[in-house]
């Protein structure tokens, strides 16, 4: 049972976090102008194109994997913020504070979530008003479920980064490292495992790359449409990663020094 000035930590922390969010215009802007551009230039220019594996229109296929990327890149920023509290002092303050380091982690991992969630609803609506089917009421509630996840594994993600870098630039250049080559094996972009002329090996690294079920399970979800599994198998999956990474991201940050 949390105590009061445990809730009121949570809640201060998930404040911080929502008014630098609200703050940084330029970070909003990035983080859903990136989407945006791969909606509408591939999106628009490719509706009609005949890609193996994939039925139907691109734009409907493109979609879920445009969401997961916002969410997933806005998401990031915990991190970030993390090397920000670092390097000016703010969480030494913190961890020095009579809060327990777990009102802190959940403070800072809802505020991350929440942003990230803004942005994945904004590019969702975008994509509903261009023409994007709902498969059913069910389908979008459970949609908005594997947003949540995804938003609170990434959150977990970036914070086991932040928790082992001292430095901005690192941080940065590990994410792009990491995310893109995951987010192009995860057929946020085109059919893997249902395509015919993609390498047997490619679609083996793209079984084992944890955003190929967040994607999918989006996909079947919110569309039913060119998905690889049912999505309750991909929510299954999606929830074991969760929590792997919100337990390491939780332990390394508890670990971490200011």
């Amino acid at each position: 049972m949390l105590r009061g000035a445990e809730l009121q930590a949570i809640y201060v922390m998930w404040l911080r976090q929502m008014k630098r969010f609200i703050r940084s215009r330029s970070r909003v802007i990035a983080t859903i102008v990136q989407p945006l551009f791969f909606l509408f230039l591939l999106g628009s220019g490719l509706r009609a194109a005949m890609i193996p594996g994939m039925t139907g229109d691109y734009i409907y296929f493109l979609a879920p994997g445009l969401i997961a990327m916002a969410i997933m890149l806005s998401s990031m920023y915990t991190g970030v913020s993390v090397l920000w509290d670092k390097q000016f002092g703010f969480l030494q303050e913190v961890l020095v504070a009579p809060i327990g380091r777990l009102s802190i982690i959940i403070g800072r991992t809802l505020g991350g979530a929440t942003t990230a969630l803004i942005q994945g609803f904004i590019i969702l609506f975008i994509a509903i008003g261009l023409g994007v089917p709902i498969s059913n009421i069910s389908g979008l509630l459970l949609t908005l479920v594997f947003m949540v996840l995804i938003a609170f594994t990434a959150v977990g993600f970036g914070l086991i980064i932040a928790s082992k870098m001292e430095d901005f630039q690192g941080f940065q250049i590990i994410m792009n490292l990491l995310i893109m080559p995951l987010f192009f094996l995860s057929t946020a972009f085109f059919p893997i495992a249902t395509n015919p002329v993609m390498p047997s090996w490619v679609k083996t690294l793209s079984f084992l790359n944890p955003l190929f079920y967040m994607v999918d399970g989006l996909r079947g979800s919110l569309t039913g449409l060119d998905n690889t599994f049912p999505p309750i198998f991909d929510l299954l999956i999606v929830i074991v990663i969760c929590s792997v990474m919100m337990t390491l991201g939780s332990y390394f940050f508890s670990k971490s020094e200011a």
